[in-house]
């Protein structure tokens, strides 16, 4: 891809998910994730509906006149989002892959954390971590993540979410928002996602496609698996061979499910064929 393509994508990505942000997330992102604590802002007069625990009595018997200590949220917070570029991520049935679907939504994220003045870092990770960009604040910032959500080329095509965590863990020594965008054909993350999810604040994002939950019957076909690169010839009419690919497919988001619940992580599904404003925002709402 050359640049100016590469700037025209980007451009267009700011566009639609600044608006979504701007208009639909910001609000509810601020009400959602809450600051550090409270720190201390002001001293003013006594107003009446003042908690009167919050008097200065220093200032009060300096003055002669009530005082009280105002308080505001410490804000600032750290978004950390991780996502998967593994080469499940590049299948698609509908209008859009699935790595678009994400980039639109980890873009999305990272504008309604910047209204609230916080920062964004980015962990690529396919079955190993690929790309790491430090946390920083700002528009620039957001639109170098999203220009290496569109154009980074991965090494490998596997899938590791628990070295993903242990990285995540590792360089993130404060609390973090973290969002971790996959399809979740994986497996052994759940002792790692416990261990993380104590300190950290995560959200599982799957992102799939319908086609992918059950084999079609269309019979004899070749396939091709995106992360070994192994090449299968597949009898799609046999219900042996559609049952177990379902119940492969199925064990593995019974096992995300399963393993983000037991962290106390939360989690949202989205299939590209659906509306992620309203997964996101249904979110969001129950949360906050």
């Amino acid at each position: 891809m050359d640049t100016k393509e590469l700037l025209k994508k980007v451009r267009k990505i700011e566009i639609k998910t600044r608006r979504l942000s701007d208009h639909i997330f910001g609000g509810e992102y601020h009400s959602t994730f809450k600051g550090r604590g409270m720190t201390f802002s002001e001293v003013r007069q006594y107003q009446y509906g003042d908690d009167v625990r919050n008097i200065d009595w220093n200032v009060t018997a300096r003055t002669i006149i009530p005082h009280v200590k105002v308080f505001e949220e410490e804000r600032e917070l750290i978004m950390m989002l991780m996502v998967d570029v593994s080469g499940s991520e590049l299948f698609g049935t509908e209008e859009q892959f699935k790595n678009e679907v994400v980039t639109e939504i980890a873009a999305t994220l990272a504008f309604s954390a910047t209204q609230n003045n916080d920062k964004i870092g980015l962990i690529l990770f396919s079955d190993e971590v690929e790309l790491y960009v430090p946390p920083k604040k700002g528009r620039s910032h957001v639109l170098r993540i999203i220009r290496e959500l569109i154009e980074f080329q991965p090494k490998s095509k596997g899938t590791n979410v628990a070295e993903a965590l242990k990285f995540m863990r590792n360089v993130m020594k404060k609390k973090a928002i973290v969002f971790v965008l996959s399809d979740f054909i994986a497996d052994d993350y759940k002792q790692t996602l416990k261990i993380a999810a104590g300190k950290h604040d995560i959200t599982g994002i799957r992102v799939y496609d319908k086609h992918e939950e059950e084999m079609p019957n269309i019979g004899m076909v070749q396939m091709q698996d995106e992360e070994t690169g192994e090449l299968l010839l597949v009898n799609t009419q046999s219900k042996s061979v559609r049952k177990n690919y379902a119940k492969f497919y199925h064990e593995k988001v019974d096992y995300y499910r399963d393993s983000f619940a037991k962290s106390g992580a939360g989690t949202i599904d989205c299939r590209v064929d659906e509306s992620y404003v309203k997964k996101l925002l249904g979110y969001f709402k129950r949360r906050g």
